[in-house]
């Protein structure tokens, strides 16, 4: 079993600097199965959101884990997100109370705002703050959020957000993000580290992959831990799981680093967070 090193937050938490994502996997039994298999290999940190409509199957991995000894509840770090459907302070925390009754969870380590949306996350923001000083929540942060909507959120919030998620891969390096969350002790995770599997096919990874021995996705995985990014790959591969945490025995020298951050085309595979639309 894999041992995956932690970032401390800036509320003083660890939290594990690669974890499992389940974002387009279905609810069901497949899921349960990947998350409990998941934390067999040594993964710690689970990642879902309310969208994904997948909470239930999470939780249910989660607590076959549990159940079957392979770890503790505390030993976990479990992350969801609410949806941008209902960002009033009441809204929120009662999307807050149906993710964790469908997950079956007593707590959640970290709650995420997905999307900031048109100037609506400030409520949603205070209703996270609350269940975060009432001890429901170990950790708050928001996802998606560019300089603008952080600069808003920190002249405003109480209480800053430990981490923002945000699309991260060699195509899209975010730089001016990530000095802003840099300067302001927050947190960067990357959501599709692998940019839905596009990147595993640039020559330039599987040239590195080759001459290093690695995997194209493990290239870029260790690419992300090296910029100091939490990341969560998913794959409902098991093979693939394996080797998307067997990241700590091989380094990228400056240069390799280097050469992926030059790959750069502020190209995203997502949407943009300043024009999505959120109506659902």
């Amino acid at each position: 079993m894999m041992s995956v090193p932690s970032l401390t937050l800036n509320n003083g938490i660890d939290m594990p600097q690669l974890g499992y994502g389940v974002f387009r996997v279905e609810e069901g039994t497949e899921l349960e199965k990947a998350v409990e298999t998941a934390i067999r290999m040594g993964y710690r940190s689970i990642d879902t959101a309310a969208i994904y409509g997948n909470e239930k199957s999470v939780g249910n991995g989660v607590r076959n884990a549990i159940d079957a000894g392979l770890v503790t509840r505390e030993e976990l770090f479990i992350t969801s997100k609410v949806w941008n459907d209902g960002l009033s302070y009441d809204e929120t925390i009662a999307a807050y109370e149906e993710s964790l009754e469908k997950m079956g969870l007593d707590y959640l380590d970290l709650y995420l705002i997905h999307w900031p949306g048109k100037d609506k996350y400030m409520e949603s923001w205070k209703a996270l703050q609350a269940l975060y000083k009432d001890g429901r929540i170990k950790s708050i942060g928001v996802s998606n959020f560019e300089v603008h909507h952080l600069e808003t959120l920190l002249n405003e919030a109480e209480i800053k957000p430990v981490v923002n998620q945000i699309e991260f891969h060699p195509k899209l390096t975010q730089k001016e993000v990530r000095t802003f969350c840099e300067e302001h002790n927050i947190r960067v995770e990357a959501w599709s580290p692998l940019m839905n599997a596009e990147l595993l096919k640039n020559d330039t990874v599987q040239e590195m992959a080759k001459s290093v021995g690695k995997s194209a996705a493990q290239i870029i995985l260790r690419w992300d831990l090296q910029h100091g990014i939490i990341t969560i790959p998913k794959s409902m591969t098991e093979s693939r799981m394996k080797e998307n945490i067997s990241l700590f025995d091989f380094e990228l020298s400056e240069e390799q680093m280097k050469q992926l951050d030059e790959l750069n085309e502020n190209k995203r595979s997502g949407p943009d967070p300043d024009e999505f639309d959120f109506k659902m």
